[in-house]
């Protein structure tokens, strides 16, 4: 059932890229929010088309969003957020919860360029745009637990949110940020597999991309590990450990790990070179 934000309570977005349009999207869906209390501003006429069609107000700038809104999130580029936020400064008072999508950017920074620290950093990512986003949020110094549930209801209506320490990010950006593209990756494998094997293309990647849900699906609702299920599978001398065999002498799951593990190497650069 969807949880409902206070009625007097707007959400406004600075930047109204793909992610803001995906939130938005989810949050009037799941009616956690009507597009009457949702606003956005921007430029190119596009976009703001886009928006308009959904409902959501649409302002000139991004000083109106600020001035009537009580939650604003920033989903504005990485290397753009300090020019907005100082922009915006006068217009960012305690009253107001300043939200951050942007990779890489620290609560410290962010708290520095608003003038207080009610804040809340959020990272999200790409399946947000079909409702299974996996995201997760950490607390800038005077977000309170009332912030958290806003923030919580909102991200949720687009997938998963949990929270974590500011510390963790790095990391999670290496697996659920840059995650979607390891599993694209998977995707398109199998289904070139089964092309090998015989299969028409289209059937191949349906298969494929169905299979990749189910599991997942199962690995998130049966409550055993990972472990387990691979395990329930694959029967002695059949076709699962067959192929398991070889996705061992590739060294599979050792390349998984290391992907995260130099995607979150990589994130900490950035986010390091941004400081």
């Amino acid at each position: 059932m969807a949880v409902h934000i206070p009625e007097h309570f707007n959400l406004g977005f600075v930047g109204a890229g793909k992610m803001a349009e995906s939130i938005t999207r989810g949050v009037i869906e799941s009616g956690v929010l009507p597009a009457s209390r949702i606003c956005t501003a921007h430029s190119r006429v596009e976009r703001r088309d886009i928006f308009e069609k959904i409902g959501v107000k649409i302002y000139r700038q991004n000083a109106e969003v600020a001035e009537n809104c009580h939650v604003i999130i920033l989903s504005v580029k990485p290397q753009k957020v300090k020019e907005v936020v100082l922009e915006l400064r006068p217009l960012l008072s305690k009253e107001k919860l300043l939200v951050s999508v942007a990779a890489g950017v620290k609560l410290k920074d962010l708290q520095e360029w608003a003038g207080h620290g009610r804040v809340i950093r959020v990272m999200p990512n790409t399946p947000a745009a079909v409702g299974e986003a996996a995201s997760v949020m950490s607390l800038g110094e005077i977000a309170s637990s009332d912030d958290e549930t806003a923030i919580a209801n909102i991200f949720g209506a687009v997938g998963k949110i949990w929270k974590a320490d500011e510390k963790c990010f790095d990391a999670i950006t290496g697996l659920s940020g840059s995650g979607p593209a390891y599993v694209y990756l998977a995707i398109e494998a199998l289904a070139d597999g089964g092309v090998a094997a015989g299969l028409p293309r289209d059937l191949a990647l349906a298969l494929a991309s169905q299979t990749v849900l189910g599991a997942a699906a199962m690995a998130r609702s049966s409550g055993k590990h990972p472990g387990e299920l691979k395990d329930d599978v694959t029967s002695p001398a059949g076709t699962t450990i067959a192929g398991i065999r070889e996705l061992e002498k590739g060294a599979f799951r050792a390349s998984l790990i290391n992907a995260v593990i130099a995607a979150s190497n990589r994130s900490q650069e950035l986010s390091n070179s941004k400081s």
